[in-house]
């Protein structure tokens, strides 16, 4: 069996996350012998890094020291802001030797630093894609995905989103049955599709500043299969049409109709990756009304369909039946 070295990248000021939770994936996947990753850490020196933490992390080796691995991880943190030019150059010289490039969070900033995103499509942690994008104009920012493969280069959105893209390496390399044990290992319950949003419908807007909006938004989150036009919320804010669709839009950030869309949508991700409910239960459970309805906003938002969805957050689950 080939043995795959894995060679992660340190530096101060490193996420101890982005890089503890693809290396737990990666050891995860190697439990027998000769293990199916080899992992090794590699800084600028041998003197030990600090993490944003706080946590001390002492490297196998050194950069001039690590040969070519088959997946250099570039993990990202507060260390990313002002990178070592040395480091850079490293990775300019490098990273295009290994077969797979992989940033996790902000690592994506010195991979575009070192030139290896321009042209290509990638994402990172919801709040620097601005920046990526702004920076780095060659590189297509992709804002909304947990992870991007373009071709030997995978990037991933911030923190826990790599252990996301890692099982999915896994899933490549060992196959599924082994990426669903490292994820139970790991008591990681939703192994997401790299098309999956970064946020869900309460972090991705933000809070209205009056209390009946407030108390508006959660109900809505409550009740997604009930009657949620633009008419019967007005009513239930005590306003009217016009100017509850106004003040919606002005304090949540985008229009009531959006809103609900968003809802729904992740009350229907839910109710696919956690229950055995037929599609057709499930999309009228959400407010969908047909199976058809559904398909059509999956599609729309996640480029999949409910049905294949659900297969990829469900792989050992038995078939469901489609009522």
């Amino acid at each position: 069996m080939e043995q795959r070295e894995v060679l992660v990248i340190l530096f101060d000021g490193v996420q101890a996350l982005d890089v503890c939770g693809p290396v737990e994936v990666f050891h995860g996947a190697s439990p027998g012998e000769p293990a199916s990753y080899r992992i090794r850490t590699a800084a600028l020196d041998a003197a030990p890094v600090r993490t944003t933490s706080g946590l001390t992390l002492v490297p196998d080796l050194t950069l001039d020291e690590a040969g070519v691995p088959h997946t250099l991880l570039v993990p990202g943190g507060q260390g990313t802001r002002d990178p070592d030019p040395r480091l850079i150059d490293w990775l300019r010289r490098n990273a295009p030797l290994a077969r797979r490039k992989v940033s996790v969070c902000s690592g994506a900033l010195l991979l575009a630093e070192a030139g290896l995103l321009d042209g290509r499509r990638a994402t990172t942690h919801w709040m620097l894609c601005d920046t990526l994008a702004r920076r780095y104009p060659a590189v297509h920012v992709a804002p909304e995905p947990i992870y991007v493969r373009d071709g030997d280069v995978a990037t991933s959105a911030g923190v826990t989103a790599g252990i996301d893209l890692a099982l999915a390496l896994v899933e490549e390399d060992l196959g599924r049955d082994r990426a669903l044990a490292v994820a139970r290992q790991l008591v990681v319950f939703l192994r997401r599709p790299g098309n999956q949003t970064q946020f869900s419908a309460q972090l991705g807007v933000q809070l209205a500043e009056r209390r009946p909006l407030r108390d508006l938004q959660q109900w809505i989150t409550e009740h997604p299969a009930a009657d949620l036009s633009v008419e019967a919320l007005a009513d239930r804010a005590s306003l009217s049409p016009r100017h509850f669709a106004r003040a919606f839009r002005d304090e949540v950030g985008m229009p009531p109709g959006r809103y609900v869309d968003r809802v729904r949508l992740e009350a229907a991700r839910r109710r696919l990756e956690d229950s055995a409910d037929g599609i057709a239960q499930v999309s009228r459970h959400c407010g969908y009304g047909t199976p058809e309805a559904m398909r059509r906003a999956f599609l729309r938002a996640l480029d999949t369909s409910p049905a294949e969805y659900r297969r990829r957050f469900r792989p050992s689950a038995p078939p469901v039946p489609a009522v």
